[in-house]
Formats: C-alpha cells, sequence, structure tokens
C-alpha cells in the first residue's frame, strides 16, 4: 500500500540521517484500533526524549465503514508525519497524505506538507519549497497560495512555519495520476526534510540556552495552532477517542506556559476560553511537558470545547475548500 510504503521510506530516511551524525535511532511502532478493529485502525512509527528526536511520529490510519452502509463515508487512508528534533537548529515539519472515498463512489486527496522551524535558515526554506515546487509541478502555485492560508495564525498575524503546501478535495479524475502526484511530493518532502535534518546533526554544534528558550517558545507557538485552529487535528478528535495520544502525536515535549497565557487575550471568542482550558490541563510549571496522559487531557478539553460552542469550528483554519470530515463520518441516507 503507498502509506506503508511511504512511511516505511520515511523511518528509514530518519534513522539513517541520525546514522550518518554517528546517532543510532529506531522508530517503535505502536498500534490503535478503531472500534476494537472492526472499523480499522493503524500503526504509527515513533521515538521521543532522544538526542535526536524531541518527538517523531509517522502515522498511518485506515477507516472503513463495511458493515455500517448508511454512513456517507466508506473508507479513509492516511498518512500523517510530524517529526520534532531535539536541536533547535533543526527544523519541525509536518506531512499529510490520504484518500477519502464515499459511498456514493466519490473521492478526493489531501496533501499537506510544511516546514516549521523556529530558527529559519534560508538555505534550509529554499530546499524545502523547491523540493515540492518541483514535485507538485502545475499544482504548486495553488497549493502554496492555500498552505499559506490554512497555516496563518490570525490572532498572532503571523504563519506557523516558512514553508506551506496544501490541496484539498484534490481529484483530477484519473485516480493514479493523482496517487503518483501524492507520493511523488511525500518523497520529495522526505528527501528535502532528512538532507536538513543530516546537514544540521553534522555541523551544528551544541545549543546555547537562549536557541533552546526560542525553540520552547515556538514549541508553544505549534501547540496553539494546532489546538485552536487546525482543523485536520479537530476532526480527528471528534470523530473518535481510539486514538488521541496519535492524533495529538504532532505536539512537542515541551511548552511555555507564559507565553501561551500571553496569547490567550488576543484570542477570538470563543477561542480565548479553549486557551485557557488547555492551560489548565497542562502540567504545573512554568514549561509544562506533554506526556501521554496529558495529551488525553488536551483532548477532552477539545472535544467538549467544541460540543459546546459549535459554531467555533467556523474559526478554524480552512483552504478554498471546506472538508466535510466529521459530517462524512455521521450516519445519513445515502445520496
Amino acid at each position: 500500500m503507498l502509506v506503508d510504503d511511504l512511511q516505511a521510506a520515511f523511518a528509514e530516511g530518519l534513522e539513517l540521517a541520525a546514522g550518518a551524525a554517528g546517532l543510532e535511532e529506531r522508530l517503535t511502532p505502536v498500534d490503535w484500533l478503531r472500534d476494537g478493529g472492526v472499523h480499522g485502525g493503524g500503526r504509527r512509527l515513533c521515538t521521543a526524549d532522544t538526542a535526536v528526536f524531541d518527538r517523531a511520529s509517522l502515522n498511518v490510519s485506515g477507516v472503513h465503514y463495511d458493515d455500517l452502509p448508511d454512513k456517507r463515508l466508506s473508507s479513509a487512508t492516511a498518512l500523517s508525519c510530524i517529526v520534532h528534533p531535539r536541536h533547535p537548529r533543526a527544523p519541525s515539519m509536518h506531512m499529510h497524505i490520504s484518500w477519502t472515498e464515499l459511498r456514493s463512489g466519490r473521492g478526493y486527496w489531501r496533501i499537506m506538507a510544511d516546514l516549521n522551524p523556529s530558527h529559519p535558515e534560508a538555505a534550509f526554506t529554499e530546499r524545502f519549497r523547491e523540493g515540492i515546487r518541483r514535485a507538485a509541478g502545475e499544482h504548486w502555485s495553488h497549493g502554496a497560495a492555500q498552505g499559506d492560508r490554512y497555516f496563518h495564525i490570525p490572532s498572532l498575524a503571523r504563519h506557523r512555519g516558512v514553508v506551506h503546501f496544501y490541496l484539498e478535495g484534490h481529484n483530477t479524475g484519473d485516480w493514479d495520476e493523482d496517487a503518483a502526484l501524492a507520493g511523488t511530493i511525500v518523497m520529495s518532502v522526505i528527501a528535502s526534510y532528512c538532507g536538513i535534518l543530516g546537514d544540521v546533526l553534522t555541523t551544528a554544534g551544541p545549543p546555547t540556552a537562549a536557541e533552546l528558550d526560542a525553540q520552547r517558545r515556538y514549541h508553544s507557538l505549534y501547540f496553539l495552532q494546532v489546538l485552536t485552529l487546525d482543523r485536520g487535528t479537530t476532526s480527528g478528535l471528534l470523530i473518535h477517542g481510539d486514538n488521541d495520544v496519535g492524533v495529538l502525536g504532532s505536539l512537542p515535549s515541551t511548552v511555555d506556559r507564559a507565553q501561551l497565557e500571553a496569547w490567550v487575550a488576543p484570542q477570538t471568542v470563543p477561542q480565548d476560553v479553549l486557551l485557557r482550558e488547555l492551560i489548565a490541563a497542562l502540567p504545573d510549571g512554568p514549561c509544562p511537558r506533554v506526556d501521554p496522559a496529558t495529551k488525553r487531557r488536551l483532548a477532552d478539553v477539545v472535544r467538549a470545547h467544541y460540543r459546546a460552542h459549535p459554531d467555533a469550528l467556523a474559526l478554524q483554519a480552512r483552504g478554498d475548500r471546506l472538508p466535510p470530515t466529521v459530517a462524512n463520518h455521521g450516519s445519513e441516507a445515502h445520496r
């Protein structure tokens, strides 16, 4: 399967980048089941708190409703990858591809990739951007514009990262061509990102205290965007609670409480309430760690917030097409 092959290729690339710097890394498989396996599940390759990785999670998931013909969704398969390196000079990255097939037989691709540094380097930015640009071809301009739209944080008037690409609802009518596009983009991201990571690991000296502080503040920005704006994350949490730790695999290990508290006031109502509740769900201390138990509390906060404030979903990030992800998992008469 395409996503399994791409997951394996990315894991190998990360491990080879670490190995070239004399650091041994192995990503560990963790399985999860949807409704006890009746409706699918997935496997993530992950590692954390190592010499190379603060957090790394490469998630393959597959959901199907073969036994529930009233569901709008027939099946959905995705690869979602998030890497937060240990060294602050190495950028974080996110990548996602998914194929959604509806009961009607219609289907569409979602293709996303973004580079997220705490210390931007022009050469790294250009390498990552150029790799996607070549792979995306005629789709580059549209995908880059939609990525910039999706990953903008209005309350702070800034973007999450430095390169953003996003195709939503992509379907040219040629499944093989579209699948090849998704695979080519992912392989370009793997090549450019693993090269960037390897360069940092082999050339950068030990991080300074100032660099680590800046990285923690940036990780707090990532936390803010994922939990208050990211539509894909919120949809995953609202659809089911079988994989909360995996869905929130995008979160870095540590955040800056004071920085998050300073961002409450600029939030739109009721997202200011959401951010306060997220902060309250964190462990005590100025630099709380986001461990699995904390992720489960954060997931509960997000679900409770949108059930109490369903209109707030309109405040979340989007491109020019709004995917009905949560509605697709609902039980409706086939149309």
